[in-house]
């Protein structure tokens, strides 16, 4: 059976897009793409070189002439894939909770959200991958073959986000979390370039109430049932 070429998995931050991603593209031996890591890469950036977050033009003039590169994993120790900056390896860097608080000013910026969709399409094109972000059905690549998008309310998602950083071996407050997540919803459904939102053609998955097994199950139902240049259900 035919399988579809481009998926692209949205949803917002900690709706367990990110786990679901590597998941399947683990099933179907295709590339694994976080588009977030970029946009944390770029954030760790702009904080390591003390650029203020706030100032859109130094943000963007210094993404320009960033080079971000997403490997498979060069460490053995868990992590879904291996990010550099300039050559530099940053994947344990990009979890700090000061990078969650900043990463969605920085990806609202209209030319940090520019430069780094050229990118993304050209590995898209490449074909055999699957792309998680917050805008990858509606803007990076709305031709995909299939479009998927997570969602949960953000008590869940706090809730999973505090458990990560405690499983870290880090502090956690989960106030904080929910506040600050409740303040990423914003921020990302607001912006006025490419906000998040689902895709018209996507199948909405409501994860609120299932397992990591329970969702990967119903979205390996997506990818089986696909056919080719046919409308797709886009109900819940």
């Amino acid at each position: 059976m035919p399988r579809p070429s481009t998926i692209a998995i949205d949803g917002p931050a900690a709706s367990g897009k990110s786990t679901i991603g590597e998941l399947l593209a683990d099933r179907l031996g295709y590339l694994y793409l976080d588009t977030g890591a970029m946009y944390r890469a770029v954030t760790w950036a702009a904080l390591e070189e003390g650029i203020d977050i706030e100032d859109e033009q130094a943000v963007t003039e210094r993404v320009r002439g960033l080079r971000i590169d997403i490997t498979t994993p060069i460490v053995d120790d868990g992590r879904q894939y291996s990010v550099s900056v300039d050559g530099a390896h940053v994947t344990s860097q990009l979890k700090y909770p000061e990078l969650d608080r900043c990463v969605s000013t920085v990806s609202a910026y209209a030319g940090v959200r520019q430069a780094l969709t050229e990118q993304q399409r050209r590995i898209a094109r490449q074909g055999s991958v699957v792309m998680v972000g917050r805008d990858i059905g509606t803007v990076v690549i709305p031709e995909a073959d299939l479009k998927i998008y997570l969602d949960d309310s953000p008590e869940v998602r706090a809730r999973r986000r505090y458990l990560e950083i405690l499983d870290r071996g880090e502090e956690a407050d989960y106030e904080s979390i929910l506040h600050d997540m409740r303040r990423r919803d914003s921020i990302d459904s607001h912006r006025q370039v490419a906000p998040l939102r689902a895709a018209e053609d996507a199948a909405r998955v409501d994860t609120d109430n299932l397992s990591i097994v329970e969702v990967l199950r119903v979205v390996e139902e997506l990818v089986d049932g696909w056919v080719p240049d046919m409308p797709r259900d886009t109900g819940a």
